[in-house]
């Protein structure tokens, strides 16, 4: 296929018999202190996912269409640490053997979920770049189905347009939608599914590390992109060619926001509402909390809060760090 468009994303992609259930519909709520400090927006709490994480949704859609000899010859996977778990769990159901490599920056809590998943995890690389070129030769090497966390067309359509779909169909009335971005997995699905309904998709990065807004600015993909560190690690690193043309095409703005208000806004999320989200989830609802990003002005806004895995001292550090 072309890359600019996926077809026949159907709510059944979890039908296999061990795969049923796995990917749970989570909530998408308001939350009246939310609402007075940003406006008329709702969270859509993918950190309830399986595994804490949207990835799950992908991993699920990948996996269980793949052939019986391409199970046989197992899976590996590059991930900066939620697309690993999502891999490992459903490649644990089917029988697939999983090895998954994630680069130094991963947090342990998800080094840690990955193995307790059933994959085995290999750090190696001092980016996601370095542990991408780990992992497709360790693939190539072994004869292993590679599993790439972004630039592959069933996972952009398990990723984003599964949510889409599923988040129009809790509420009608949604005209825009505003997401973390990293490689642009997610973000390209929710285009395709929510442009031709006149649905505005706004992605938000940290301004560390922005390869799909320096590639918009551009006008091509940035393929290779180290920037610079970030709380929000799964934010990091490079877009696809594919994942470029579809957010290009679909994607209305990529907004940018600073270090600080990322971490602000995961003291504000766990204050706020009670909920627990990492870094890189709460990129989105940052946007907001620095201006970057406005509600719509007609009709609901839905904010995504991506993945709840955050490491429990980086929590218990943000919430001495950054004031109420």
């Amino acid at each position: 296929m072309s890359g600019e468009r996926v077809s026949h994303c159907s709510p059944g992609y979890v039908d296999h018999p061990a795969l049923a259930h796995v990917v749970r519909r989570t909530p998408l709520l308001a939350f009246a202190a939310v609402q007075a400090r940003i406006g008329r927006v709702s969270l859509k709490l993918e950190n309830l996912q399986r595994t804490g994480s949207f990835k799950l949704r992908g991993a699920a859609y990948k996996l269980a269409g793949l052939s019986q000899d391409q199970r046989q010859r197992g899976v590996v996977a590059a991930s900066a640490g939620n697309h690993g778990v999502g891999v490992a769990l459903v490649g644990s159901r089917l029988g697939i053997a999983t090895a998954v490599v994630v680069p130094e920056t991963t947090p342990p809590v998800k080094r840690r979920n990955i193995e307790s998943a059933g994959a085995e995890v290999v750090v190696d690389g001092a980016t996601y770049d370095d542990a991408e070129a780990i992992a497709r030769a360790r693939a190539s090497a072994c004869g292993a189905v590679f599993v790439s966390p972004f630039d592959d067309d069933m996972i952009i359509c398990g990723n984003g347009a599964s949510l889409a779909a599923e988040i129009v169909d809790q509420d009608a009335g949604v005209s825009q939608v505003v997401c973390p971005v990293g490689g642009g997995g997610l973000i390209s699905g929710l285009g395709m599914e929510l442009a031709g309904r006149g649905i505005r998709v706004i992605g938000v990065q940290p301004e560390n590390n922005c390869a799909m807004y320096e590639s918009f600015e551009r006008g091509r993909a940035v393929t290779v992109y180290r920037g610079q560190p970030t709380v929000a690690e799964g934010c990091e690193g490079p877009v696809a060619e594919r994942t470029y043309r579809i957010a290009r095409q679909h994607v209305d703005s990529i907004a940018l926001v600073s270090e600080q208000a990322i971490r602000r806004a995961v003291a504000f999320c766990y204050r706020a509402a009670g909920i627990v989200v990492e870094c890189t989830a709460a990129v989105a609802l940052a946007g907001f909390m620095e201006g970057a990003v406005e509600p719509a002005a007609t009709g609901s806004t839905v904010c995504i809060l991506t993945g709840g895995n955050i490491e429990p001292d980086l929590l218990d550090e943000i919430l001495a760090t950054e004031g109420e």
